[in-house]
């Protein structure tokens, strides 16, 4: 079976960039959140209720079926976000802005719950820090075309990851403080490669 890492923390904080800068110094597989590909993304940017629950939905599924097929295979695939962070942080978070009903947010819970128990969880979760501010420049930069939460919620959103967090074994978690101006990543890298070829070698 495949071993999974995931890259996790708030909008703008470059999860993206890592997953793809980490790809060109190990050989692994690698799953992107597929924003301008996803159908309903573009919806929802325009009829944030009328589509969030189909969003979401298409979310969660994509990210499992990434999931079973990185764990099909006989080496180590990595994701930017996943499966938890989209339900843990951004449908709890549509919820909460109303975009979700009670009864919308129970049944993409439903679907979490159900599709998690049939994947096990991932190997290795790498958390990317860095400070409001730093996370809201950022923000701003990457200047994407498609974008449902603001830069004004950003911090709602670290904390609702700071939530998750909490909830994770330590054994499977790793911290990287990336609030430093380093586009390539090389603070971070040795120590990632590191952990990633551990995994590789267990």
């Amino acid at each position: 079976m495949g071993k999974l890492v995931v890259v996790v923390g708030n909008s703008g904080v470059g999860k993206t960039t890592l997953v793809r800068r980490i790809c060109q110094v190990l050989p692994l597989s690698y799953a992107l959140e597929e924003h301008v590909e996803r159908p309903f993304q573009a919806l929802f940017a325009t009829e944030l209720q009328r589509y969030a629950l189909a969003n979401q939905v298409d979310y969660l599924l994509l990210r499992a079926e990434q999931e079973s097929s990185i764990r099909e295979s006989s080496g180590i695939g990595i994701q930017d976000g996943g499966l938890d962070l989209d339900f843990y942080v951004f449908t709890r978070f549509f919820h909460q802005r109303g975009y979700l009903s009670r009864d919308e947010y129970l049944l993409c819970e439903r679907l979490h719950q159900r599709l998690r128990r049939q994947l096990p969880p991932p190997d290795l979760i790498v958390l990317l820090t860095a400070p409001l501010d730093v996370l809201l420049s950022r923000y701003r930069r990457r200047n994407r075309e498609l974008e449902i939460a603001a830069a004004a919620d950003l911090a709602r959103l670290q904390e609702l990851v700071d939530e998750w967090m909490d909830q994770v074994p330590p054994s499977r978690l790793l911290k990287l403080d990336v609030s430093t101006n380093d586009p390539l990543f090389a603070r971070s890298l040795p120590r990632l490669t590191t952990t990633i070829q551990s995994l590789l070698d267990s």
